[in-house]
């Protein structure tokens, strides 16, 4: 259900809520011996990855998606958590009720976080502030769990606001604050700005939003092609995007763009692996699985080809996605010339995928 445009309803109250470590948080909650303790939930062993990381843990450099290997090497002390996606699965419904308190606008990114569109909401508060004190507190209440908020009037805002008083934090930025709001902010932090793109922007100067805002349109457009308008929008704090639940997915996926093109087979080959695991991640966190492991390929000259592998089920184990996406790229080498981007992606899935000028109000946030 898409929210009220700002034409027929007025500018958009978006609340982003995201749970604070939420799978580790969930064990330290469930099991008292962990609390205080660095926890990553995932596998510590040679092909494991980290699902989450504690607080703990993330101040030894511990983060998701890294190696398990890495992450001991970073935190000897580190205690690994088998993941207990059907207990997270629980707590996310749980907290997903509790929205749906407020409003029916909710568009799930992933089990720990989400949009609420409250222009109009159901309990007819004025204050989208209110609304997002009452949420966390319930969660508190009902879960034994804390969440952060971000407040404002779009959904580029609100979801960077959320992460600035982490953990247990609410930040509100209103409109007539969301320029400067944005202008402070790193650029490698806008969303829609990858790793890539924001090593690109550090190499032009480009450093924060005041840095981004600073350049004109032209200058984007024969820099980033295409994303120049959103960037030059971004970069202003305006965001259109509607809070929707998004539709079903037909595939998820993860994909590395290199800076310098990959020609050496073991270099290829642990990218594979390396994406891999990221992919995986993300499978199990959104509890997506799929029967066919597509591996994409992006070539110097930017010819793409993709290779396919289709199994009777969907592929359940973080071993078989690696060593099929190895397969099916083996069987392309030796390329004919370097590789730009590698990805990974699992397509006919088994579950749905839940994502992913300022106006003044005329009702405070």
């Amino acid at each position: 259900m898409e929210s009220p445009s700002p034409a027929s309803s007025g500018p958009r109250k978006i609340i982003h809520v995201d749970m604070d470590a939420f799978y580790a948080s969930v064990e330290q909650r469930d099991d008292p011996a962990l609390r205080g303790k660095p926890v990553a939930v995932g596998g510590g062993g040679p092909r494991g990855v980290v699902a989450a990381a504690s607080y703990e843990a993330r101040v030894f450099g511990v983060k998701s998606a890294m190696p398990g290997m890495r992450a001991r090497r970073l935190c000897p002390d580190l205690i690994f958590v088998k993941p207990r996606f059907e207990i997270y699965r629980e707590v996310s419904t749980q907290i997903r009720t509790i929205f749906a308190r407020f409003t029916d606008v909710i568009q799930p990114l992933s089990l720990d976080e989400a949009y609420l569109d409250v222009t109009m909401n159901k309990a007819g508060i004025a204050s989208a502030t209110l609304i997002a004190q009452e949420v966390r507190a319930m969660i508190r209440a009902e879960t034994g769990l804390t969440a952060s908020a971000g407040v404002s009037y779009n959904k580029l805002i609100a979801k960077l606001a959320s992460d600035q008083n982490k953990p247990d934090g609410l930040c509100v930025v209103r409109p007539e604050e969301g320029a400067a709001f944005i202008a402070a902010m790193p650029v490698r932090r806008i969303h829609g700005v990858g790793p890539v793109t924001a090593r690109r922007m550090q190499a032009l100067g480009i450093e924060t939003g005041a840095d981004l805002r600073a350049r004109d349109m032209d200058f984007l457009k024969a820099h980033f092609g295409s994303a120049a308008d959103y960037y030059w929008r971004a970069a202003r704090g305006q965001d259109d995007r509607p809070v929707r639940e998004r539709e079903e997915r037909k595939s998820v996926s993860v994909e590395d763009t290199f800076f310098d093109d990959l020609t050496d087979e073991a270099a290829l080959i642990a990218e594979v692996e390396k994406i891999a695991q990221s992919l995986w991640t993300r499978i199990e966190r959104a509890q997506a699985y799929g029967r066919t492991v597509v591996l994409k390929i992006k070539f110097a000259d930017f010819r793409i080809i993709t290779r396919s592998r289709s199994f009777p089920a969907a592929v359940r184990s973080p071993t078989l996605l690696a060593e099929t996406g190895c397969t099916l790229l083996r069987a392309q080498l030796p390329l004919r010339m370097g590789a730009r981007l590698l990805g990974l992606g699992v397509h006919n899935l088994e579950a749905k995928i839940p994502d992913e000028s300022p106006r003044q109000f005329d009702l405070a946030l």
